[in-house]
């Protein structure tokens, strides 16, 4: 069966938010700065232990069991035969939602090679959005960018010129945003947002005046900002680049969600219910963003997230509705 999986807001993160995913969830408002629900997660918040990991609502002795160490323990239950083989135990897949309570950070994320260079770490950090609330983000450098002007912004903390830097796009509730590893961008205050994003919490930090961080340490993710700056994409993007990562979601069999350049990351299926419809087998986190539905046979109202395993095998999902289901790339 389909599992539910509770709220998983890891606190006290460095910018404000949290209201618009307890509204959406339909849960009491929360106690601080919770702006981040880790959903199916395998993965920490950077420097943590056990913060961000999912717990599964049961286990022994009532007791719940960390999903981490459920799919390490049978991996091709949960993930498939398929991609067991190919990434073992790695879900190769982290889905939030995230609720902009104030503008984030003008940021990027490195890149795989990056990271397994330099922080030795397995995966860097693609992602990409689909748009529950609209509002505005920051996507991409207008005009190139030299790497001493770009360090120099950053030293000096020149934050409106590095905003006025990147591409501003209005966004609306169905569309979908690809951020591909090392580019620029800052979601504006008042979005909600699911996203998806390889497993792992790394974020170089541009700016970090009004946030409660201290940016100079922590920005550059441990290796200084000379090495962490070389992760950014420093070129400047059209405006026609800047439709193809911005755009409205296909519904259903009309094509893919996300552009084909996310396929090696993860993917994303939207599903418009009236009548039924079938969740491939597969790994799948699945949202219910709108009406009530039934999957797997379980009541599913919007605001809930569940996780299904492989060896569910095929799950029907009936009912008035949409439903987002993300899933790893394909092995």
């Amino acid at each position: 069966m389909p599992i539910r999986l509770p709220s998983n807001r890891p606190a006290d993160r460095f910018y404000r938010g949290g209201a618009r995913i307890c509204a959406f969830r339909a849960e009491p408002p929360p106690a601080g700065r919770e702006p981040e629900d880790w959903i199916a997660s395998t993965t920490t918040v950077a420097g943590e232990a056990r913060t961000g990991l999912t717990v599964l609502p049961d286990g022994p002795g009532g007791a719940g069991i960390l999903l981490r160490d459920a799919v390490t323990a049978d991996p091709v239950h949960w993930l498939g035969r398929a991609h067991a083989q190919r990434w073992g135990a790695d879900t190769r897949l982290l889905v939030k939602l995230l609720d902009a309570g104030q503008r984030l950070p003008v940021h990027a994320h490195p890149d795989d090679a990056f990271a397994a260079a330099h922080l030795g770490r397995a995966h860097g950090k693609a992602e990409a959005w689909y748009i529950l609330s609209g509002g505005t983000v920051h996507l991409g450098l207008r005009d190139d960018i030299a790497a001493d002007r770009l360090a120099g912004m950053v030293a000096r903390q020149e934050t409106d010129e590095m905003l006025a830097l990147l591409h501003r796009v209005d966004v609306h509730a169905g569309d979908v945003v690809w951020v591909p590893p090392g580019e620029l961008h800052a979601i504006g205050e008042g979005v909600l947002l699911l996203e998806l994003q390889q497993p792992e919490d790394l974020s170089i930090l541009l700016e970090w005046r009004g946030f409660a961080l201290d940016g100079a340490a922590d920005g550059h993710v441990g290796i200084g900002f000379d090495r962490a700056l070389t992760a950014v994409n420093r070129r400047a993007r059209s405006a026609a680049e800047i439709a193809g990562l911005v755009h409205p979601a296909p519904v259903g069999n009309e094509g893919p969600v996300l552009p084909a350049a996310a396929d090696a990351y993860f993917r994303l299926e939207r599903h418009v219910l009236d009548g039924s419809a079938v969740v491939a087998a597969g790994f799948a986190v699945v949202v219910v963003t709108a009406g009530e539905v039934v999957i797997g046979g379980a009541d599913a109202r919007a605001g809930t997230t569940w996780l299904i395993a492989a060896a569910e095998g095929d799950v029907v999902a009936s009912g008035r509705g949409e439903l987002l289901v993300a899933r790893p790339p394909a092995p």
